[in-house]
């Protein structure tokens, strides 16, 4: 049978391949030249804090948790939900985003789609290092059923291909449906090949009994180990800041489940041990935070957040509650 040249049989020894290191935007939570998911019920801050993300991207700082100092990208953001006057500028305005950094592709005449050929060659011409697009579902395709894996795979797969070409981070948003009681990777929109597809997928949602704090956490990681969730706070008042590590679990993330984290129950714990001014052994305080399956980073990490001072005595490290 003769061959179409299209599919020819062609052959790739792995040890013709040449190892290649991931480089990274932000460890083990976005990779570069791979395409990123971030998923969450509407309003719960998905878009403000990639937002704010950008904004720290765009002058070169730090990320939250991070280590890294690089110099500042330009980025592509899209949105098909937000106007960009009324929404979009205030919002990189409060978060001291150098918006010269941050450009829009044009959709007043056509519509972008994720084959678009408009998107590489904007990654091209900006030298683009991050794409947004919010919501995903918005850019699938007229076209396309995001339902149906068949459709689905070649639109992810071109996506994908960009990425690595142009070496520049895709971040998609994306909603949730609506099965609570579900596996994590099958509670986002459309086919499971779209998670499927991506290097990681970021799940934000809300503590219940605090609905001023908002927690990231990562449902896959195919690239590097599992980060921590990292927490926000949103608040009207006070607007947007970055709380830092946070212990809870997807399945608490993610059903709704009312929960105290690991870091206030270890905040109250040194406070009620602590509150009478006395002094106790640190072995002591880590046997009860061990007994509550508090971990001695949580535990060091509250005892930053309440004040809490150390000392030596008779070889053995005190804890006190500091006067200041």
């Amino acid at each position: 049978m003769k061959m179409d040249k299209n599919t020819e049989l062609r052959l790739i020894k792995m040890s013709d391949v040449e190892p290649t290191k991931v480089e990274w935007l932000w460890y083990p939570y976005i990779p570069y030249g791979k395409v990123t998911i971030i998923q969450g019920d509407p309003g719960e801050g998905k878009t403000t804090l990639i937002l704010n993300l950008a904004a720290l991207l765009s002058k070169g700082e730090k990320l939250p948790e991070s280590n890294e100092k690089s110099e500042p990208i330009n980025i592509i953001y899209q949105t098909a939900e937000d106007g960009l006057s009324d929404t979009v500028k205030p919002r990189l305005i409060a978060a001291n985003a150098d918006d010269d950094k941050i450009t829009v592709i044009d959709e007043s005449k056509i519509e972008l789609s994720l084959t678009d050929e408009r998107l590489e060659q904007a990654i091209i011409e900006t030298k683009a290092k991050l794409v947004i697009l919010d919501p995903l579902q918005a850019y699938i395709g007229a076209n396309v059923d995001m339902h149906r894996a068949n459709e689905i795979r070649p639109v992810m797969k071109h996506l994908a291909e960009v990425a690595q070409r142009q070496q520049c981070a895709v971040v998609l948003i994306g909603h949730l449906n609506k099965a609570i009681g579900m596996k994590s990777s099958y509670r986002g929109l459309g086919s499971i090949d779209i998670p499927a597809s991506a290097r990681s997928v970021l799940l934000v949602g809300r503590i219940k009994d605090n609905p001023t704090i908002r927690v990231m956490a990562q449902i896959k990681s195919s690239l590097a180990p599992e980060g921590e969730p990292i927490a926000f706070e949103l608040n009207k008042e006070t607007g947007f800041r970055f709380i830092g590590k946070y212990d809870i679990s997807i399945d608490d993330l993610l059903n709704g489940v009312a929960t105290t984290s690991k870091l206030e129950q270890a905040e109250k714990l040194l406070r009620d041990m602590l509150s009478d001014g006395s002094a106790i052994k640190q072995k002591q305080l880590q046997q009860q935070a061990k007994i509550r399956n508090i971990s001695e980073r949580t535990l060091n990490e509250a005892k930053k957040n309440v004040g809490v001072k150390s000392f030596r005595s008779n070889n053995e490290w005190y804890w006190k509650l500091s006067k200041e």
